[in-house]
């Protein structure tokens, strides 16, 4: 049996563009965490846009396992590049590029500011579906935020921030369905998240990991200042800025020290410098 009792190896996937020097710290830890619940019976893997992979390897820092480096600039489908507004967010669609990296395994993909150091009971029940099971995996938000696709998305909130997918499930032909019967163009990152959720809650309910358990983690409301029981989502961490202020303060300003508060619990509960970091670069 599998390190957490885990009946399937899983791959583990991560697309980072060009966050700030808190987004990159956050990512190590994130890849801490994730050594620390799977260890050696998963498969690890980080996906580049916007900066060179060994710039990237350099802000990532010292990784506890041996971590796939690719540069994804140029892998978003040619049938989603047709529906994204150019005048888009810088970084907008790099959760579907490339569309799937371990298409065999039950692909865990992570955004970089989402830490786990415990497993939520419903990433553990996705893991171990039956091997013919489709269900996909999707965390709870505190609000809908669908864009363009909230008349599918129905009104219980969900977040892309945590999105898993059974072997074999072709994630590539969700998102056509979808897109084909509204063909609308992507213009902001709620439309990608709804778009996201959309996909993979479009055949079966997916299993949710829930929102008191890995928390949606900012100083602004809806989203709460407290660590969940088994995660966090530092959700506005990798903005280098945000084109508003709060107080005469930058709004950046707020969420870096949100991130102060726990940056050290943090770092003991993915307990930091453990595993083998020889081969962190491969």
């Amino acid at each position: 049996m599998a390190k957490n009792n885990i009946r399937m190896r899983a791959g583990i996937r991560w697309t980072i563009g060009n966050p700030s020097r808190n987004g990159w710290e956050a990512l190590r830890f994130s890849i801490s965490g994730a050594w620390n619940l799977f260890g050696a019976d998963a498969d690890y893997a980080v996906s580049m846009n916007g900066v060179p992979i060994e710039q990237a390897q350099a802000l990532a820092g010292d990784l506890p396992c041996a971590v796939q480096w690719r540069d994804c600039s140029g892998d978003l489908p040619p049938f989603l590049q047709m529906h994204m507004s150019p005048g888009m967010a810088d970084g907008a669609g790099w959760k579907f590029a490339p569309l799937r990296l371990f298409p065999d395994q039950p692909e865990l993909s992570l955004d970089n500011d989402c830490i786990l150091w415990e497993l939520p009971p419903a990433l553990r029940d996705w893991l171990n579906q039956p091997a013919a099971g489709e269900r996909c995996l999707l965390m709870e938000d505190v609000a809908p935020a669908f864009g363009k696709f909230s008349h599918l998305c129905g009104s219980i909130p969900l977040n892309t921030g945590i999105r898993g997918f059974p072997p074999g499930w072709d994630f590539g032909r969700a998102l056509r369905e979808v897109l084909a019967a509204n063909p609308v163009i992507l213009e902001t990152e709620q439309d990608e998240q709804g778009l996201g959720v959309a996909a993979l809650t479009l055949t079966s309910e997916p299993f949710k990991v829930r929102c008191d358990e890995v928390t949606i983690c900012s100083p602004f409301p809806p989203h709460v200042t407290n660590l969940g029981t088994c995660g966090a989502h530092f959700v506005g961490l990798n903005a280098k800025q945000i084109p508003w202020d709060l107080q005469g303060r930058p709004a950046t300003d707020y969420i870096a020290e949100n991130w102060a508060k726990y940056r050290a619990e943090i770092r003991r509960k993915v307990a930091m410098g453990s595993g083998n970091q020889s081969d962190s670069r491969k």
